[in-house]
């Protein structure tokens, strides 16, 4: 039973609907910077325009069972948006990300927040977010992140090799990154009364340079281009 949402933006049609991790996993090894997918587990929303799949949007648990708990919520009432994956594509960025949003809302009735993150050393500072009116509430805490084979890479990514016996902890070596900007999406009213109290005004990008040409999820940076929309406040 088809369970999407369609949509029409100008002149291409906008499908949004559950894709498999075959697909996911294909647009982020081919249009994400990280080239990979995350390895927790994930829900999977595809984006469809003009009938031909150009990318997902991920949501995953976060780097910690605890991402939520600030908030007075389960571990299950919430999530992170953990990739935006996407090939060339018409529609705005932030017009696909509120529609995903709004899907998975009707299909997941239990989550009441999202979280996201925009890193500010890759000059990211959440423009995706506040054209979607989502809540800034400050910077998370700085942290060592390892560096594996030369890149910086997750804790939670190192957790995971380590447990396989792909390296050893003591093996590497360790670089401190200053804290994300964090960006709250409350799915109802009642969690939007709860932590309104946390809005803070929002970011400004530190440069122009950084405008237009990189797109800002959870610290990760998909190869298309932002439209100015995308980039308001």
């Amino acid at each position: 039973m088809y369970l999407g949402i369609t949509m029409n933006h100008q002149k291409s049609d906008l499908k949004i609907d559950w894709c498999t991790h075959e697909a996911a996993k294909y647009a982020c090894l081919n249009w994400h910077y990280s080239k990979c997918i995350p390895p927790s587990k994930l829900v999977k929303v595809g984006v469809w325009e003009d009938d031909k799949f150009i990318g997902c949007i991920l949501y995953g648990v976060g780097a910690t069972d605890k991402l939520v708990n600030p908030y007075g919520l389960k571990k299950e009432q919430g999530c992170e948006l953990v990739r935006i994956a996407l090939k060339t594509h018409k529609t705005p960025v932030s017009r696909i990300m509120a529609i995903a949003v709004k899907f998975l809302k009707q299909h997941c009735p239990h989550l009441k927040i999202i979280v996201s993150f925009a890193d500010p050393s890759q000059g990211h500072h959440g423009g995706i977010y506040q054209a979607n009116n989502w809540l800034y509430s400050g910077r998370s805490p700085s942290c060592k992140f390892p560096i594996i084979k030369g890149k910086v890479t997750h804790p939670k990514t190192l957790s995971h090799m380590v447990k396989a016996g792909k390296i050893k902890r003591f093996d590497v070596e360790y670089v401190l990154k200053e804290g994300k900007h964090r960006y709250l999406m409350p799915l109802n009213n009642e969690m939007r009364d709860t932590i309104k109290h946390l809005a803070k005004p929002y970011p400004k990008r530190v440069t122009k340079a950084n405008s237009g040409d990189q797109l800002e999820s959870g610290g990760a940076i998909p190869t298309n281009t932002l439209q100015s929309s995308d980039l308001s406040k």
